[in-house]
């Protein structure tokens, strides 16, 4: 196998960072035919893509995963699985529950009274992948942090496989967390039903949860409609390694991701060209021992890259530039680069925290800006499952007091009437 090599400064690693995976062009306009389907025939939409897309037979009759089903599912897990996910559940809620804020009010001299009040979304829509893997992981970090932030209703929407059945981790996972609301649907039609709402699915306030391009697209499409979380591309990893390093772990990490979609990035910093050749020879040893290996090729072949530093300040100037969903510091001393880290979705610090402690098992959260965006943009939080109201009360002296900056304010920007609420309390004030 044989990755590109770049330096960390230039031309070379901006055109990398800013090259296109796919023309956007032919997924936009399948997006928007499936929209018309579903705007137009409902459910009926969701059973015909459900059969083109799945190979599925989806009707009224197992639409919506019922009681039995999970009793079987249950049945088709093993007691090591249950002891995993149910340890996995107490992590990821007790990190979560440290982020929750509460409302807050707070009184000045003259009586006037300034807060911010925190309530739950009613109803959210959580998106779990299937297709080419399942993703019980993907069912505890949509809907705890929901949990957490105190949402009444879930509803859950997953590709079902070719016998219309679903996977029996994945509705396992759900059953833990008590979901009982979840549909055999997956795609672009899935996240549409829950923007727009069916016949079955009531419409949501927001959808969350990671999928394909074509997830993504419908999730760009309903925005505004419904809130999202955010608009997720392709998986992605960059570690920063030193002389410290093992190759062997450089490559298990790389490939770690690679696996996810052909379209995953994985990039590898080191200031030691060397390493490189090190790594590659284990990429191909590890490589043949895994399931998902002409995925992992294809996704390394295309959009793998080692990127040469000349020292770790520069690797870290590289990493900010790059802004990856995954930031691994395979460093003798990890704590002594974060100060120079401004953007990663997630910081996985020293030569055992592997990425997936992160995805299954830690506590914070999987669901990550990719493709750049963490300069910008969070991890999914409970935040992101509450909304915020600013709470104003003016006392008789305080509006008295304000009212001439207010009035001066609202003038300059030529909005008399503004200025005349105002106005008008003043001078009752002062009769």
């Amino acid at each position: 196998m044989r990755i590109k090599r770049i330096k960390a400064t230039g031309e070379e690693l901006q055109h990398f960072i800013h090259s296109n995976y796919e023309d956007m062009k032919q997924y936009n306009d399948q997006v928007a035919q499936i929209a018309d389907l579903v705007r137009e025939k409902g459910n009926q939409a969701l059973y015909e893509l459900a059969q083109r897309f799945d190979g599925a037979v989806i009707n009224d009759d197992n639409f919506k995963v019922n009681q039995a089903e999970i009793r079987k599912a249950y049945q088709k897990v093993d007691d090591d699985f249950l002891l995993a996910i149910r340890s996995a559940i107490d992590n990821i809620a007790d990190f979560h529950s440290r982020q929750l804020r509460n409302s807050w009010m707070e009184p000045d001299e003259r009586g006037n009274i300034l807060g911010q009040l925190y309530r739950p979304l009613e109803r959210v829509g959580i998106y779990v992948p299937g297709g080419t893997a399942a993703y019980p992981s993907s069912v505890l970090m949509n809907a705890i942090p929901a949990q957490v932030a105190g949402v009444k209703e879930i509803a859950m929407v997953t590709p079902p496989d070719r016998s219309g059945k679903m996977n029996p981790y994945t509705l396992v996972a759900a059953a833990e967390l008590g979901i009982e609301e979840i549909y055999k649907t997956g795609g672009a039609q899935a996240v549409l039903a829950l923007a727009w709402g069916t016949e079955t699915i009531r419409k949501v306030d927001l959808i969350s949860g990671p999928g394909n391009i074509y997830v993504t697209l419908a999730k760009k499409m309903v925005y505004g409609d419904v809130n999202i979380d955010m608009l997720a591309g392709p998986s992605e990893i960059l570690i920063i390694a030193d002389h410290s390093a093992d190759p062997a772990y450089l490559a298990a990490d790389m490939m770690s991701q690679a696996e996810h979609d052909v379209l995953a990035r994985s990039m590898l910093i080191a200031c030691d060209s060397g390493v490189f050749g090190e790594v590659e020879a284990e990429l191909d040893c590890q490589l043949a021992q895994l399931s998902r290996k002409e995925i992992i090729g294809k996704s390394l072949s295309n959009y793998g890259a080692f990127i040469l530093a000349e020292d770790l300040h520069q690797a870290c100037q590289a990493a900010n530039q790059i802004a990856p969903e995954h930031l691994e510091l395979m460093v003798e001393n990890p704590f002594s680069l974060l100060s120079q880290i401004e953007n990663a979705g997630a910081i996985f610090m020293g030569h055992y925290t592997p990425e997936p402690v992160g995805d299954y098992y830690a506590g914070p959260n999987h669901i990550l800006p990719t493709g750049g965006t963490a300069r910008f943009y969070s991890p999914v939080t409970v935040d992101t499952f509450r909304k915020a109201s600013s709470l104003i009360y003016y006392s008789r002296e305080g509006i008295s007091q304000d009212a001439d900056d207010i009035i001066k304010l609202a003038t300059v920007e030529g909005l008399t009437a503004h200025a005349n609420s105002v106005r008008v309390r003043k001078e009752k004030i002062n009769e």
